[in-house]
């Protein structure tokens, strides 16, 4: 007599937080990882090294510690996410951290994680990645965020209307190329004495 019953699942998977196939691939090649976690404001990006009674994390970056760079725009576009992998980048450098993959688990890869892994390749790190997938470095730069400023500005109610944050903070959206530059320039000199 078959009786058929309840088989029950593990609680992550259930949750949707993890992908035991490839958590099990992870662990057994026994390399850093980079994992990146995109929220509706910010984003933030974890290198780890797994072990036996929970994975350690090495070095971490979250788009909020721009600011500290005098970032003023969104911290959760894609030129953000290219500056917090850079960030991330020089930290795990500075830790003696030369190369790590990449580890999505049930997440889906996006423009702004490719973004992420850009910038940490520009910081010199290693990660293996097709160099198709990495957006071009005009949009990485926010230049299609300057021309739609540019062409929304003819209808001057609209354009406050949709850049009224960037205003407040004295940020013109048509600049955004020019931050972005001045951002990671200050970066980079402050990064080079830790």
């Amino acid at each position: 007599m078959l009786i058929l019953g309840y088989i029950n699942t593990l609680k992550r998977i259930r949750e949707g937080k993890t992908n035991y196939r490839k958590r099990k691939a992870l662990l057994i090649g026994r390399h850093t990882f980079a994992a990146v976690r995109i929220s509706n404001e910010n984003l933030q990006v974890q290198i780890t090294k797994p072990k036996k009674d929970g994975d350690q994390v090495i070095v971490s970056a979250h788009s909020r510690e721009l600011i500290k760079y005098g970032w003023k725009g969104s911290r959760n576009s894609l030129p953000a996410s290219y500056l917090t992998g850079y960030l991330i980048g020089l930290k795990a450098l500075s830790r003696g951290i030369e190369s790590c993959i990449l580890y999505l688990g049930n997440r889906s890869f996006s423009s702004r994680v490719a973004a992420v892994v850009k910038g940490m390749l520009d910081a010199g790190l290693s990660i293996p990645i097709d160099e198709d997938v990495i957006p071009e470095m005009d949009r990485i730069e926010g230049k299609h965020i300057a021309e739609y400023a540019s062409l929304l500005k003819e209808d001057e109610e609209a354009y406050k209307r949709r850049f009224s944050r960037l205003l407040s903070l004295g940020l013109k959206p048509e600049d955004y190329p020019a931050h972005f530059k001045e951002v990671k320039n200050i970066i980079t000199e402050r990064m080079k004495g830790v």
